[in-house]
């Protein structure tokens, strides 16, 4: 069985091992720094599997040393965002925290597939492969598969239909500047552009944005957690059952729609390997103008980060 390794047993990290125990996708070590957290959890979580019928085995710990020869490895941890913060705002906190984190996977376990999920996301997984140094198929973050979750489920809302028959894509960062793409976007076949006005859609493509956010401010303190567990999930399972998902993730870029060396979320190909093949969409100018910024966002706190490993 795989081993999948969980570092952060906050919220996030707890709803990924439990859809990872019922699936059945791997033992687990769940990993966090305040004594007694991981070890609860997993207790708690161990003594589920006789219900959920599942031959899982879960351990706890605050020892990065259990996280030996993971085959993946999740990094939830970090500070969660508060009422009026932008995801940005936790970058001096958490690039210390996933610098810590990232080291010790390194060290650890050097041949794992090492999925980030800690906020401000692409900074994050920037961050994590100048750390790591891990080639760039073994390296990705978690954002445009929960970006494009929340993009369906809004449209799904909108046009009273089944979330399933919405297919859709969001580019770009996990912020403010995301590229949700209508044209890119259908529901059984048909163009969303066909279905929605154009005023109910950039509603729509809004709140994905502000997707985040609108959870911070009803939870007050904490930020989402269902969505992302499972949005982290169908990643692992893609790649641990080799279903050659296509799926949005930030990864580096060499060469792809133009950029080199800049990590952000673009549709990808998720196997065995990780990240098995980048898909290039046909945009349009102003796709291609929307995306541009986002990178320029995501660029533009290179520099701080480029000092914190000084």
């Amino acid at each position: 069985m795989k081993k999948i390794s969980i570092i952060g047993a906050g919220n996030v990290g707890a709803q990924v091992a439990f859809l990872a125990t019922i699936k059945e996708l791997g033992n687990i070590i769940l990993v966090d720094v305040t004594e007694g957290i991981a070890k609860g959890k997993a207790l708690d979580l161990q003594q589920a599997t006789p219900l959920l019928q599942s031959s899982v085995k879960i351990q706890g710990t605050s020892d990065y040393q259990e996280i030996k020869d993971s085959d993946i490895v999740i990094v939830t941890a970090g500070v969660p965002r508060k009422p009026g913060m932008a995801r940005e705002d936790l970058l001096a906190t958490n690039a210390k925290i996933v610098k810590e984190v990232v080291s010790n996977v390194a060290k650890y376990a050097p041949q794992c597939i090492l999925i980030l999920v800690t906020n401000p996301l692409d900074e994050m997984v920037y961050l994590a492969k100048k750390i790591s140094n891990f080639p760039k198929e073994r390296i990705l973050g978690m954002a445009g598969a929960l970006d494009t979750a929340r993009f369906q489920m809004f449209i799904a809302e909108e046009l009273k239909c089944n979330p399933h028959d919405v297919l859709a894509t969001v580019l770009g960062s996990h912020g403010d500047t995301m590229v949700p793409l209508p044209r890119f976007t259908t529901v059984n076949k048909k163009s969303i552009t066909e279905l929605m006005p154009e005023n109910k859609l950039s509603g729509i493509i809004e709140r994905t944005r502000n997707g985040g956010i609108e959870i911070v401010n009803y939870l007050k303190t904490g930020s989402a957690f269902f969505a992302p567990a499972s949005a982290i999930i169908a990643m692992v399972e893609s790649i641990i059952k080799d279903q050659k998902r296509t799926l949005p993730c930030c990864v580096e870029l060499s060469g792809e729609y133009g950029y080199n060396h800049v990590l952000v979320g673009v549709p990808v190909v998720l196997g065995r390997k990780g990240v098995e093949k980048i898909i290039e969409l046909p945009l349009n100018q102003e796709e291609k103008k929307l995306l541009a910024k986002t990178v320029e966002h995501v660029k533009s706190h290179y520099p701080d980060i480029d000092k914190l490993l000084r």
